[in-house]
């Protein structure tokens, strides 16, 4: 089981480079083409930034309902080369056109990446065990965009040279090649073989995939129910929605997505250099500080691994949301305090405020890659039914990526209308509504098997 998450995770891991990676090479791409870049403005720099999550968009659509059609693996390996394919677009990208269009590839590969590995690691994973397999994507997310801030801060302090940003870029191509080469070893889960009643090769993956004295029949046996009960060898699709209990799941589905980009998080990691470089320092500190954030990050993550396994999901999901509410407060007020009034009057903002803003960032990612970001994946993962897990969870991480690309494309014009205290407290004001959403209408997932929860959710509703 480590082995199997260990590869399929590595999908998580080029999800959090690439996502990551862009936050140190955008300083280079805005240089001129004569000094190596690609002369970006404020416009095309949030362009290029949110063009890949449009990509992912789209990519988690399609890519959870070919992952309902040939198979999680299937997908899985399939996005490997397109991962392949849009890094290597990336890195020889000759302008900010082709730069986007391989940007846009590169997002259909982390798009179908983040809705298919959770469903995979869910499904594969025996029921005492599928919270923390399913967080060890977010853990594995995280690490990637560790990875890309750590080689970012290195090839700008080591080789600052026009070819920067491209190797940057490039790298990501390794690890797509380990995810190819990796699921070929790997199987296909029991459920979606059930879901196909190829009921043969379900009890084969439960035999290879489960310790010894499991009850394997018993764990068949709710497959064949549910598959059974939702006649699941019919793909689920939009004409499902008319049924109300199947439509509730989609809507909070949708809602625990699009909120865990409300927090703003992702502004705080493709942005923090640019966000530490207005409160005045430069730019290669800025991205050296930067890896402060990653390492934050992988702890909290960790933190959170431990944590969703044996806290009541939704509990944990709205202390994160207080958290990230309180930290993003301190961000506005530490502008407001320190670095506007400097801005204001020609001056640099003092030393100090660049690292209290960057203490409170840390603070935010704490409550986000620590509670909020574990538990939207697992859930995710756990509350669609059996027909309609690859369609749901492609809807909802369809529209959290849309919500991303638009949050991330007006980040830099918000920023440079309103300022850090104008822009951080309007997050903070809408992550009021996610604690209000979280505590109405998000169900406790922990402790039952998918089989089991989707039972309860069909039976609620009669």
């Amino acid at each position: 089981m480590k082995a199997i998450a260990l590869v399929a995770t590595l999908g998580g891991l080029l999800f959090g480079y690439d996502t990551g990676v862009i936050a140190g090479a955008l300083p280079f791409m805005t240089d001129t083409a004569a000094n190596g870049g690609l002369g970006l403005s404020p416009l095309t720099e949030g362009l290029v930034t949110s063009s890949l999550l449009f990509g992912a968009a789209f990519g988690a659509l399609y890519g959870g309902r070919l992952s309902d059609r040939f198979g999680r693996r299937h997908n899985l390996l399939l996005l490997a080369g397109v991962f392949f394919v849009g890094a290597i677009g990336t890195a020889l990208a000759p302008s900010v056109a082709v730069m986007v269009a391989a940007r846009i590839v590169l997002g259909l590969a982390v798009g179908g990446a983040s809705a298919t590995v959770p469903v995979y690691l869910a499904e594969i994973a025996p029921k005492e065990l599928r919270g923390r397999l399913v967080a060890v994507d977010q853990l594995m997310i995280v690490s990637g965009q560790l990875l890309a801030y750590s080689i970012n801060a290195v090839l700008a302090n080591v080789w600052d040279g026009h070819s920067t940003w491209r190797w940057m870029l490039f790298l990501c191509s390794i690890p797509a090649i380990a995810l190819w080469i990796g699921m070929h070893r790997m199987p296909e889960t029991a459920r979606w073989f059930a879901c196909k009643f190829r009921f043969g090769e379900a009890a084969e993956v439960l035999r290879s995939t489960r310790r010894p004295g499991y009850d394997l029949k018993g764990e068949l046996s709710e497959m064949l129910n549910v598959a059974q009960e939702s006649n699941a060898k019919r793909e689920g699709g939009w004409a499902d929605l008319r049924t109300p209990w199947i439509k509730r799941l989609v809507i909070i589905g949708v809602g625990i997505a699009v909120l865990q980009q409300l927090t703003g998080v992702n502004t705080l990691m493709y942005y923090a250099p640019t966000i530490l470089t207005e409160t005045g320092l430069g730019t290669n500190a800025a991205l050296t500080a930067t890896i402060a954030n990653g390492v934050v990050s992988v702890i909290a993550a960790v933190a959170g691994l431990w944590l969703v396994g044996r806290v009541r999901r939704r509990n944990l999901l709205i202390v994160g949301q207080i958290g990230i509410i309180a930290s993003l407060a301190a961000i506005a007020t530490t502008f407001g305090l320190l670095v506007q009034p400097s801005l204001e009057a020609g001056t640099t903002p003092p030393a100090s405020s660049s690292y209290t803003v960057l203490a409170f960032m840390l603070c935010f990612l704490i409550f986000q890659q620590g509670a909020v970001s574990p538990v939207t994946w697992v859930m995710l993962s756990e509350i669609f039914p059996m027909k309609m897990r690859g369609f749901g969870m492609g809807l909802a991480v369809f529209l959290m990526w849309i919500a991303n690309a638009i949050i991330t494309f007006s980040f830099p014009l918000l920023i440079s209308t309103f300022g850090g205290t104008g822009t951080f407290l309007v997050f903070a004001v809408v992550n009021v509504g996610t604690v209000i959403f979280s505590w109405r209408m998000v169900p406790e997932t922990s402790h039952l098997t998918l089989e089991e929860l989707e039972e309860e959710f069909r039976d609620s509703s009669v």
